[in-house]
């Protein structure tokens, strides 16, 4: 009998072990049946039908469900009119080109007139968003968490809250736990329990959001009757605490902005002096056609756009070499054909180069009419780094500050490690010297006058990254020029670097006060004081300029 027991329960086990597989087979078939109903009912029941069949796609274990529905969301999703087939399209000149939205087979193009787009009515829409954003709550990628946090902050219910208070206990992002934390912190300040709010007072006073800032004020403010929205004094002595912690946090951010946007002026400002310095410095030229060598390295970045359209991104890096070669050799020509037959003429040199600056800036009119161009900014350069929603700084102002520093530090390197730069060092100090010790002084004027307009060309590809490309465009900059190179001590270069990024910090902090006109006019009058002070600038020049 006892064997007859266990003979009977072996059996049974192994019956049980072979229906193993049929009962797994079983569960992935009805997750396909309720899959298939409810792609069924997407593209013919009615709204009602919808509207269930969202729920069930959202039920089911199928990968294909969740990008059915942000296809149906994107109005992406449609039937075909010919074998009623679900397809999601994507729009192409021809017409969409299709994939099968339950097996995602691609289908080629087809007309539009093929294909019914699936509709639905605002309320689905709004539950679609909240579902989507429910099943990405799941996604491995803390990206799509976080959209999906912030999709279901637009519309938030109890369910809502619920799901993303359970969340939140297990999220291990920061950046997610905080979208989260923002969400349910400013719901709870609805709440009528004191503790509540009192709690989300506390866990919103360390978010920089302007949303936050808005619901503290409307709490402390009075309406037309006099009332406070927030009737309980201790609450309201809470946020008003917070909101004297916030705006600290904001007059941080300001000034951090404030730094950020005076150090990428100060930037042009040093690549739009720093080869007036070095011709000025050595040669003691006073070039009036130094803007001009600009506007040819902002017209050479126009230019080769034009003949790259589709390659931004390259046609930028190419136009950097471009347009150093092409002023350079510009200036080469003016200091060759002009300027070396008037040294030691500084007015009738600043005539003649007054004069050249008129013949460039007629001859661009002349090529590419008086109207600006505009020159294209690269997807790279494009757009802001939002810290958050107080403070972003733009992409193209800080790859500027960048370049500046690389151009800078690129110069610097040339002028104290190549032979170059020893001869046009011994040349700054001690012009009769080094022309007694056998050094070329007219091929030194030569090269050092090209390497100051090549970098005047260079510092034209930064300018015309943010602002318009014109004929007149080196008149903005030649006086801000000439007021860095004589502020910082001509010929410095260290001088030149310090005093642009100075002025440009100064210009930002009294704009908000005084306008950009006035803040100039300010700044203007500051340097004719300071050189009235110190006639040779911040860092003056040993050597032969200041014999002379």
């Amino acid at each position: 009998m006892k064997s007859n027991c266990i003979r009977w329960c072996g059996w049974a086990m192994i019956g049980f072990i072979l229906m193993l597989p049929t009962l797994s087979i079983g569960q992935e078939g009805s997750s396909d049946v309720a899959f298939s109903a409810a792609v069924v009912n997407l593209k013919s029941g009615s709204m009602q039908e919808r509207g269930l069949a969202i729920e069930q796609l959202a039920g089911v274990q199928n990968p294909r469900a969740i990008v059915i529905l942000q296809a149906l969301l994107d109005g992406r999703l449609f039937k075909l009119k010919t074998d009623d087939k679900l397809v999601i399209g994507e729009e192409v000149d021809a017409g969409y080109q299709l994939i099968d939205a339950k097996s995602a087979e691609s289908l080629g193009t087809v007309d539009r007139s093929a294909t019914q787009k699936i509709t639905l009515t605002n309320s689905l829409r709004t539950s679609l968003r909240k579902i989507i954003g429910r099943l990405e709550l799941n996604d491995d990628d803390a990206g799509v968490r976080l959209a999906a946090v912030n999709v279901m902050g637009k519309s938030v219910d109890d369910e809502s809250l619920a799901l993303l208070q359970d969340h939140l206990s297990v999220e291990q992002d920061k950046s997610v736990q905080k979208a989260i934390k923002l969400i349910l912190g400013l719901e709870q300040l609805n709440s009528p329990d004191k503790a509540t709010r009192l709690a989300a007072i506390n866990l919103l006073k360390e978010q920089a959001n302007q949303n936050v800032v808005n619901r503290f004020n409307e709490l402390v403010e009075k309406d037309a009757e006099g009332n406070y929205l927030e009737t309980d004094s201790d609450v309201r002595n809470q946020v008003k605490t917070a909101l004297v912690k916030i705006n600290s946090q904001l007059q941080l951010y300001a000034a951090i902005e404030t730094l950020f946007f005076g150090l990428s002026l100060g930037a042009v400002l040093v690549l739009a002096a720093i080869g007036l310095a070095i011709t000025f410095g050595v040669m003691g030229v006073i070039n009036m056609a130094h803007g001009e060598l600009m506007m040819l390295g902002a017209y050479t970045t126009y230019v080769t756009q034009q003949l790259m359209p589709d390659q931004l991104g390259l046609s930028l890096v190419i136009a950097i070499p471009a347009a150093f070669i092409i002023s350079a050799l510009a200036g080469i020509i003016i200091e060759r054909g002009i300027i070396r037959f008037l040294y030691g003429r500084p007015l009738e040199t600043l005539l003649a180069t007054f004069g050249v600056s008129l013949f460039l800036q007629q001859t661009i009119r002349s090529i590419f009419s008086p109207l600006n161009r505009s020159v294209a900014t690269p997807e790279w350069m494009s757009g802001t780094l939002q810290i958050n929603d107080f403070l972003s700084l733009t992409w193209n102002h800080f790859y500027i500050l960048v370049f500046c520093l690389l151009v800078f530090v690129l110069l610097l390197q040339i002028l104290k490690r190549t032979r170059l730069g020893l001869e046009v060092r011994a040349v700054a100090q001690n012009r009769n010297m080094a022309k007694a010790m056998g050094i070329p002084t007219g091929r030194v004027d030569a090269l050092t006058f090209g390497l100051g307009s090549g970098v005047a060309g260079v510092a034209g590809v930064a300018i015309s990254q943010i602002t318009n490309v014109g004929p007149n465009l080196g008149q903005a900059y030649i006086v801000d020029s000439f007021m860095v190179v004589v502020f910082g001590g001509v010929g410095n270069l260290w001088g030149t670097l310090v005093a642009g990024f100075s002025l440009g910090i100064a210009n930002k902090l009294i704009e908000p006060y005084a306008g950009a006109v006035l803040a100039k006019i300010l700044v203007l009058v500051f340097i004719i004081l300071f050189i009235q002070k110190r006639p040779r600038g911040l860092f003056p020049q040993r050597g032969r300029a200041v014999e002379g």
